[in-house]
């Protein structure tokens, strides 16, 4: 037969002391899991941003190739869109390559937009590889539009988390910082008169 001592007061108050602070010890240790995983959800999901982004200037050189040899003359438009691509290439931070991402996509669309209405260019117009490119671009452009709401929807989760009791207690400690929503800058740039049937 097992004979088993009963615990004094003092012993039952330690193993008390002692398990309470291994659960909130668990309970920390989960804290800074969550803002790990959040923290990396804002990474991922920028990176899905960036990868439409780069989509998008790999088929720049085509498009300017097909439009450059339909039309023969290097337009304003071409300028503004490589001009475009290089400051996307060239950028750093997040809100950079965003904003120089959305000049690019708005050059893209005032191009193909000012080779639509110009009635002066029908053989751009029934090139198959034009069309393909435009098709691609417009997709390309959809799935910027919905990576950037799922990288701003994965910012205002991780915000909330670290901003709201008791995650903000945590956060601070745990050096977790609250991450800027995407606001674009952009520059306005030339767009064409509608049925003038030239590129500028």
């Amino acid at each position: 037969m097992i004979f088993i001592m009963p615990l004094s007061k003092v012993q039952i108050a330690l193993i008390a002391v002692v398990v309470v602070i291994l659960l909130i010890a668990l309970w920390v240790v989960a804290m800074f899991n969550s803002f790990v995983a959040l923290d990396q959800n804002v990474l991922s999901k920028w990176s899905e941003v960036e990868n439409q982004y780069q989509r998008q200037a790999d088929l720049i050189p085509n498009l300017i190739s097909v439009v450059s040899s339909a039309v023969r003359v290097e337009t304003n438009f071409v300028t503004q869109v490589t001009e475009a691509r290089s400051r996307w290439q060239e950028s750093r931070t997040p809100l950079e390559k965003d904003t120089a991402g959305v000049q690019m996509s708005n050059g893209i669309t005032a191009l193909v937009n000012a080779v639509g209405v110009a009635e002066n260019y029908p053989v751009l117009q029934a090139n198959a590889q034009y069309v393909a490119l435009t098709d691609e671009l417009s997709g390309t452009q959809n799935r910027i539009a919905v990576a950037r709401g799922r990288y701003i929807e994965s910012i205002q989760k991780y915000n909330t988390a670290i901003k709201t009791f008791p995650g903000n207690v945590f956060a601070g400690m745990f050096g977790f910082g609250a991450k800027d929503y995407y606001r674009a800058e952009l520059e306005s740039m030339e767009t064409p008169v509608i049925g003038n049937g030239t590129l500028p």
